[in-house]
């Protein structure tokens, strides 16, 4: 058989539903179980701790914690409730630790595989080269997800054992319930997660154009830290709004009472556009990539 009779034999094989969703279990328990992976969300959890400890060691003798506007968002409130806790762990891990989680994950699921040489032997089933990309950003998108609650759990765990909870007072003035309370941080989580599909498509892209692991997970994180660089010059303003990371901290927009949705929706559209660009790029160059070396 020759090399040209082999495309038409793949094609001739179609997978089942559920040979896809068994594709997808594996790149889930294979991306999880990675040290790598294990080691980022130890990190991620041990953030809200670490800030929870600080704050309470700080304002033990009657101080004060970020009076002067220094610090993540809702700082000066976590002593009040131990919720806002959550709030401060996600605005404090979002600008760097969970893209950059994120991005390690990402630029390592094609590069990874190619590196290794296992990515021919995934192609062997039959799965195709979209089918496995799919299952691939899916497995990120996932681990945006589990990495969002890890913090968002181990920020009200240390919370409630650190600080009082109860009643919380929103950005707006108005006063609401616990209930309602855990409610939204359970929605501004969802919220963040979401806001890491942009950098998870832009992982996967990069992840398709090396063969090494090392080098697709540097360049994606060196990426995300240039955006930010340049997100944060002022001459720049005219393209900050189309950069991914601009609106992420419009998560607080959520805290309000009405809830205020201009900028989430901006930040939602824009990862949305990002999945599309980057997602067709990565798509096209894995379709056409040499994976025979």
């Amino acid at each position: 058989m020759s090399r040209a009779d082999v495309p038409q034999a793949g094609a001739a094989r179609r997978p089942n539903p559920l040979w896809t969703l068994g594709l997808l279990r594996s790149e889930l328990v294979t991306t999880i179980r990675r040290w790598r992976t294990l080691a980022l969300l130890g990190v991620l959890a041990a953030v809200p701790v670490l800030v929870g400890t600080a704050v309470r060691i700080e304002t033990r003798g009657g101080g004060t914690v970020g009076g002067n506007g220094e610090g993540p968002a809702f700082l000066t409130q976590i002593t009040n409730n131990g919720l806002f806790l959550v709030f401060t762990a996600l605005a404090a891990t979002l600008p760097f630790f969970l893209p950059m989680a994120v991005g390690v994950v990402a630029g390592d699921a094609i590069a990874g595989e190619a590196g290794a040489g296992t990515l021919r032997y995934l192609l062997v089933a039959p799965a195709g080269r979209t089918r496995l990309l799919l299952a691939k950003y899916a497995s990120v998108l996932a681990f945006c997800l589990l990495a969002t609650l890890v913090v968002t759990v181990s920020a009200l765990l240390a919370g409630a054992l650190l600080f009082p909870m109860g009643e919380l007072t929103t950005i707006s003035g108005t006063r609401i319930g616990l209930a309602e309370g855990c409610g939204r941080a359970l929605l501004i989580a969802l919220v963040v997660a979401a806001s890491l599909v942009g950098v998870a498509a832009l992982g996967l892209f990069v992840s398709t154009l090396t063969n090494s692991g090392i080098a697709a997970m540097a360049t994606t994180v060196g990426l995300l830290i240039t955006v930010q660089i340049v997100d944060q010059i002022p001459q720049l303003h005219a393209v900050q709004p189309y950069l991914f990371p601009h609106y992420w901290l419009s998560f607080a927009d959520l805290m309000r009472d009405p809830v205020y949705w201009d900028d989430l929706v901006k930040n939602l559209g824009l990862q949305g556009l990002y999945a599309a660009v980057f997602g067709s790029a990565a798509w096209a160059r894995f379709t056409a990539k040499d994976i025979s070396a």
